[in-house]
């Protein structure tokens, strides 16, 4: 019989037993890299498996945004020499990748963790190391669920697409098309192209393929630019006081060359996509330094580029909103545009949109009374979407109940009960992804058939946000999660 020494002898009490299980859920963390405290990412649950393939392609000649440089190499702040970009798409259930799943927070760690630093207008080397540790800590090597390069689903003509029922159930229908339809995404500020994968991955399991921009203008933490035949470039989050003086520019005109530098990545995404389309994915797939995308000399004719819908969330909302000014055109084809809580502080929202649109704002959006140039802001948004209707085209304006600014992210998913803590969101984490999923396919949907299916097919229910009047006219399958304050229909329907 083995005798310890008294300080190891268990002690039964509530602190032994509660530093026992604490280092125990370490040590499992530690040996099975899982992040501290948080959920992995779950499955799609659409009718298709999704794949998913990093793109970087390089721009025939480098376009410039401003002529702003650097102060600490002088290179030029607002160049766009590549794009970065994933898709996500809908493959055969069944399918198995030979490749790893990619990482929800992208590698070197170290790099997203000093540009997160920076953010917090605290860079330095331990502060740095500080924010790798935390990564870390909360998110590990989680891995976002989507097959990594396999092939797009089916061939032919006529592609299958799934349609949200009243209760919520997908169904696979069959529609005849010039291709899968296709939305181009832009992330918010303080963020990246992977922390929206249970939104857009769920949309592509349910017939659509989704290109996720990661915008190098200074609005994400932390990006290696690969060329082929050049080193690779580590782009940090970038601010004003990054820049050298004289620059020309001030706080609202640097959040303006931001916003062109994400359009010429949107027109760069565009361009990547057509060649695609048009048969050139061997060449796309040559000159891709991160060496995925074998597959896609298939893809020719199969993507519906030509009534395409850019969408984005925060400052990417902002960015769809711009992109859609004097269009559609050849080089931003954009027939629709999803537009998730547009941006408080992120520059004027272009009111002149001329194409169907979707505007979702979370509950904390429409809550917080906020003074935007002048007015509040619900009142700009609410104008841009009635804009919209008076030029002839379909438009909603909806708050989701419950819901925080992060809700539409994967980090209330990964991370449910600290981010319940710090947002004050109050909807279930995944009810929240599904609720945005739900609205999103049903309008990716009527762009292409025109149907107004789902919570579309609802009318105006309170044309000011008002919580305690909370579902008095919704029909009953929405109104726990929903107001509608503009609508194509404004009439009050029974139950």
């Amino acid at each position: 019989m083995i005798c310890l020494p008294p300080t190891l002898r268990p002690r039964w009490t509530w602190r032994y037993i509660l530093g026992a299980t604490g280092a125990t859920y370490l040590l499992y963390c530690f040996l099975f890299a899982s992040p501290l405290f948080s959920s992995r990412l779950p499955q799609y649950t659409g009718p298709y498996a999704v794949g998913a393939i990093d793109l970087e392609a390089p721009v025939a000649e480098p376009r410039r945004a401003h002529d702003a440089r650097f102060k600490h190499n002088d290179k030029p702040a607002f160049q766009v020499e590549t794009v970065l970009f994933t898709i996500y798409y809908p493959t055969t259930q069944g399918t198995i990748s030979t490749k790893p799943h990619h990482l929800w927070v992208p590698r070197p760690l170290g790099l997203v963790g000093a540009g997160y630093a920076r953010f917090a207008h605290i860079s330095n080397i331990v502060t740095d190391s500080l924010f790798t540790f935390g990564l870390w800590a909360l998110v590990g090597r989680t891995e976002i669920p989507a097959q990594v390069d396999v092939p797009l689903h089916g061939s032919g003509s006529v592609v299958s697409m799934s349609v949200q029922t009243p209760g919520g159930t997908a169904q696979s229908t069959s529609t005849a098309s010039d291709g899968f339809p296709v939305m181009v995404f832009s992330h918010g500020f303080a963020s990246s192209r992977t922390q929206y994968t249970q939104y857009l991955g769920e949309l592509a399991s349910r017939g659509f393929v989704v290109a996720a921009l990661e915008h190098r203008d200074g609005s994400g933490p932390g990006s290696i630019i690969m060329k082929r035949g050049s080193e690779d470039e580590d782009r940090v989050m970038f601010a004003l006081r990054h820049l050298q003086d004289g620059s020309g520019l001030d706080a609202e005109t640097f959040k303006q060359a931001q916003l062109d530098f994400r359009q010429i990545e949107i027109e760069e995404t565009v361009r990547v996509l057509r060649h695609i389309n048009e048969g050139k994915g061997d060449q796309i797939f040559a000159g891709n330094p991160r060496g995925e995308g074998r597959e896609l000399k298939l893809w020719r004719g199969r993507l519906g580029i030509d009534n395409a819908t850019i969408g984005g969330h925060s400052f990417g909302a902002t960015l769809a909103l711009q992109t859609l000014k004097d269009g559609p055109s050849p080089a931003l084809p954009f027939g629709g545009a999803v537009v998730l809580d547009p941006g408080k502080s992120s520059g004027r929202l272009n009111d002149d949109v001329r194409v169907p649109a979707l505007v979702v704002h979370s509950n904390s959006w429409s809550r917080k009374r906020s003074i935007f140039f002048g007015r509040p802001h619900f009142d700009v948004v609410k104008d841009v979407v009635q804009g919209i209707m008076a030029r002839g085209k379909d438009a909603w304006f909806l708050t989701s109940l419950g819901t925080s600014h992060p809700s539409v992210t994967d980090a209330p998913v990964i991370e449910p009960f600290l981010l319940s803590w710090t947002t004050g969101s109050t909807i279930d984490a995944h009810e929240g992804v599904r609720q945005y999923v739900g609205v999103s396919e049903s309008f990716l949907r009527y762009q292409v058939t025109g149907e107004m299916t789902g919570l579309l097919d609802e009318c105006v229910t309170h044309p000011e946000y008002d919580v305690k009047a909370e579902g008095r006219v919704l029909s009953r399958i929405f109104r726990k999660y929903w107001q509608i304050h503009a609508a194509p229909c404004s009439e009050a329907k029974d139950d």
